[in-house]
């Protein structure tokens, strides 16, 4: 296999813009108006939706913390009572690292990716306008329990006991675990959504090595958020499973242990301090260069560096469990992992100061690069606490003390709120008509930067002093009243900033996709290139990392139509989408158009979740089906009707207008959710393990198991599901569709037979899930099966729904290899089941 990178397609020649040509497109982008407004699917419409709900919860919770702040100003205050406080600590966390942070960098990716890779849009529209309102539906109705005093009250980490119903009856640990697992998952769709577009959509040329950095940071990030948001998805499921039907999964006196929620949670926990990180390091990789007018030194190195870093980060989820009493080589593993992360930061940071270093003159120093500038000195210290917190003996001293608390907001506000900020002054151009204010600009650094510093740096010394953590009051004889005053009004001057920012916008935005303010920083990626509702003009073909630098007249070229899919083939809305690694056309993609769809099937699942909280199960059921059928006419309208030719994109290329097979977007979408969906059967395989290793006695021996004929029985439907399913797909090649629809039927049949052999195996020997942890874990690996088993079945009635359309042909096939490969891993994952439930107690009792 050679290792030389082939050359990019040729350059199109400059044609003049075609005004019938140049109408189509506008008229296939046009935006819906009126009240069908809110059915907008385009990436710049939802990312801006994005990116305002994010900062609205961004400011909600800072007003939980002045409030926090304003009760903590005095000794021995009664202004907010404990009950209060801990609703208020609860919700401040979980909003700022739920509802904010995660959010906030996949709305700036999903607004500017496509321009920056030369897109037209994501792959997958009405999924970001789902994910969207799910995010944001879920995440109002979720931030309101405060004012009827329902607000979770366990801390934003949740940890059982005392989220446990013995200590928290009451609904508002609900309302926590079957919000979050349900935004988690809006998380996740995003995730997919922008992963497939960057390897898919990029502008023809657009290497792997010629991808904005960026770019590269946010691949990484989903590849993060794909392998770790499934693990906090289990661990809420499972606890909700407690407190709902006693199945005692972290109970110690059935064979439980709160660690395993601990274990779960922070192995989603601790990979989402480099989730929210290293997207606003990315967004620094790309503002040091405009703001100096030099490229980045070291794409290579930072490459690597953000690549290692999301893959030590998984290692370190036992930095959190240091007092925990676990093993001294796990602590000695976890402590050299947290001070490895390190090294791969401190690569990036040298690479931006070698970047502004590089610079052959300084540019004047604009808010962008102020807030930059603020963010390497913030996030130092953070880093440098932080490799005292790796040290376990100063750990065990300062674990749950105030001085985590400064590290904790150095690290995360230092490495993302500043990075954050300059990324809405630098690409506010972008997307306003006007850019933001200067002077007022400066006004929000100082008071934001200075405000910090005066709020979190004290906070060193009160924690050091032996100030502990969530606490709502403390004694005035403990001498730390002034240092706390300090670092309340340090809390007010970052408000002040951010109402300076928020004054600023009100007068200086005005979004305007068809005319916004330019490219006022002279920076040379092609997200500023002049663009539209219907992205660029033309899909530009790229030969470096700084295309609007390096290509002089690209920017005409492009506006003049001269470069690929200068048009809107049969008046379809479409991108072009190439291949993975040398980004060479490979196909043109149709993108569905707004739809009510996503909205609904968003307000459905909202609904479905939060109402199974108050116990409304036939209410909560009524929106489980909205949710389904919007989802089943959001996919089914998502077709591209009759098989089209091949049309021209320019350069004398002729490419096909639709693909299937392992060749397909959809195939790679799929790819990334059976990754999903195997991240969430490992963690529920680790619970399982878990609680074996804690009480292995609670185990059955051999004679206490079901008999062997059980499993077998399921192992055996599960196969003969799976060879129905590899038939269909032959008999659809021979475009025998009669012969397809009987084998996907009997298959659909059998896959919900083994999921019931299964469980019905254990209830018949009368296992019940609340006897034990076992019992319990027992029945959640086959309830997580069955759950797999029936979302396989639905797949499987829509194929046989498209074959009686005539909709489902050889050619054709997307729907039919989608399913085929949820069959195949729901397959794998219920053989692997049956033997960890049935094999493992056999050979280990």
């Amino acid at each position: 296999m050679t290792t030389e990178t082939p050359a990019p397609p040729p350059l199109p020649n400059p044609i003049p813009r075609p005004d019938g040509e140049f109408r189509q497109l506008q008229l296939a982008w046009r935006r819906p108006t009126g009240f069908r407004a809110i059915t907008v699917v385009n990436n710049t419409s939802i990312g801006l939706l994005y990116i305002g709900t994010a900062l609205l919860f961004f400011l909600l919770a800072g007003i939980l913390a002045l409030m926090m702040r304003t009760q903590l100003a005095m000794p021995d205050s009664d202004l907010i009572g404990h009950t209060l406080y801990n609703q208020l600590f609860t919700m401040h966390g979980t909003v700022m690292m739920f509802l904010f942070a995660v959010p906030a960098v996949e709305a700036v990716a999903v607004l500017l990716l496509p321009n920056m890779l030369g897109a037209r849009d994501l792959p997958f529209p009405r999924l970001s306008a789902y994910a969207y309102w799910a995010y944001a539906i879920g995440g109002l109705v979720f931030f309101c329990s405060i004012f009827v005093g329902l607000a979770p009250d366990g801390g934003w980490f949740m940890y059982p006991p005392l989220t446990s119903t013995r200590y928290s009856p009451a609904m508002n640990a609900d309302l926590w675990l079957l919000g979050i697992g349900f935004i988690e998952i809006s998380a996740i769709a995003g995730a997919i959504e922008l992963a497939v577009g960057i390897l898919r959509t990029r502008a023809p040329g657009m290497t792997l090595e010629k991808m904005p950095v960026f770019a590269w940071v946010m691949l990484v990030f989903c590849g993060m958020v794909i392998i770790a948001f499934p693990a906090v998805i289990v661990a809420t499921a499972l606890l909700e499973l407690e407190r709902a039907f006693d199945m005692p999964f972290f109970i110690a006196g059935r064979g439980g242990d709160p660690l395993l929620w601990q274990h779960l949670f922070w192995f989603f926990g601790h990979p989402e301090v480099y989730i929210i990180f290293l997207p606003a390091a990315g967004m620094v990789s790309m503002i040091i260069p405009a703001m100096t007018g030099t490229p980045l030194v070291g794409y290579r190195l930072v490459v690597l560096a953000v690549v290692s870093t999301g893959f030590l980060s998984f290692g370190l989820w036992v930095h959190h469990m240091f007092a925990t009493g676990i093993p001294r080589l796990s602590l000695s593993f976890a402590s050299a992992a947290s001070m490895a992360v390190s090294v791969p930061t401190a690569i990036q940071i040298f690479a931006w100061i070698a970047t502004i270093a590089a610079a052959e003159r300084l540019r004047p120093l604009k808010t962008p690069m102020l807030f930059v500038l603020g963010f390497f000195f913030v996030f130092v210290i953070g880093g440098l606490t932080g490799v005292m917190v790796a040290v376990i003996p100063f750990d065990l001293q300062a674990h749950d003390t105030y001085f985590i608390v400064a590290h904790l907001h150095y690290v995360l506000f230092g490495g993302m709120v500043f990075p954050l900020f300059a990324a809405f002054y630098y690409w506010m151009p972008f997307v306003s008509a006007r850019a933001l204010s200067e002077r007022l600009g400066r006004w929000t650094f100082w008071l934001m930067f200075i405000g910090f510093n005066v709020a979190f740096f004290p906070m060193h010394f009160t924690g050091l002093a032996g100030m502990p953590r969530r606490v709502y009051t403390y004694a005035e004889s403990q001498g730390l009243g002034p240092l706390n005053m300090v670092s309340t009004v340090g809390a007010y001057l970052i408000a002040a900033g951010v109402l300076v920012f928020l004054v600023d916008v009100a007068r200086n935005f005005r979004p305007d996709v068809n005319q916004n303010a330019g490219n006022i920083w002279r920076a040379g990626t092609l997200e500023w290139l002049p663009s539209g509702t219907h992205g660029l003009r033309s899909v530009p073909t790229v030969t470096s990392r700084e295309p609007l630098w390096a290509q002089p007249g690209l920017e005409q070229e492009v506006e003049a139509g001269g470069h690929f899919l200068p048009h809107a083939p049969g008046g379809l809305r479409s991108t072009l989408v190439t291949t993975a690694l040398d980004a060479r056309p490979d196909y043109v993609l149709v993108l569905p158009g707004p739809a009510w769809s996503p909205l609904l099937a968003a307000l459905g699942t909202a609904g479905f979740f939060l109402l199974l909280t108050f116990k409304l199960f036939a209410l909560a059921a009524a929106f489980g089906v909205l949710a389904l059928a919007a989802l089943w006419r959001w996919l089914w309208d998502a077709d591209t009707g009759p098989d089209h030719p091949p049309v021209y994109i320019g350069s004398g290329l002729r490419v096909p207008m639709m693909c299937s097979g392992s060749a397909s977007h959809a195939s790679w979408a799929m790819v990334l959710l059976i990754i999903v969906c195997t991240s969430i059967f490992g963690s529920m395989m680790f619970g399982y393990l878990f609680l074996w290793t804690v009480h292995p006695d609670a185990w059955p021996q051999p004679g206490g198991l079901p008999s062997a004929a059980w499993p077998m029985l399921s192992a055996g439907l599960l196969l003969g599901a799976l060879a129905l399913v590899e038939g269909a797909g032959r008999r659809l090649a021979q475009a025998r569709q009669t012969f397809l629809r009987a084998s996907l039927s009997a298959a659909i049949v059998l896959v919900g037979a083994s999921a019931a052999v299964e469980i019905l195996s254990h209830w018949q020997s009368g296992l019940r899930p609340q006897v034990s942890a076992y019992a319990a874990a027992v029945y959640a690996v086959a309830g997580l099966q069955a759950a797999f088993a029936a979302l396989a079945g639905v797949m499987g009635v829509f194929t046989v729904a498209r074959s009686l359309a005539g909709r489902l042909t050889a050619t054709r096939r997307a729907a039919f290899d989608t399913t085929m490969m949820m069959w195949r891993y729901t397959a794998a994952q219920g053989l692997v089941a049956l033997a960890l439930v049935h094999v493992f107690p056999r050979l280990t009792g």
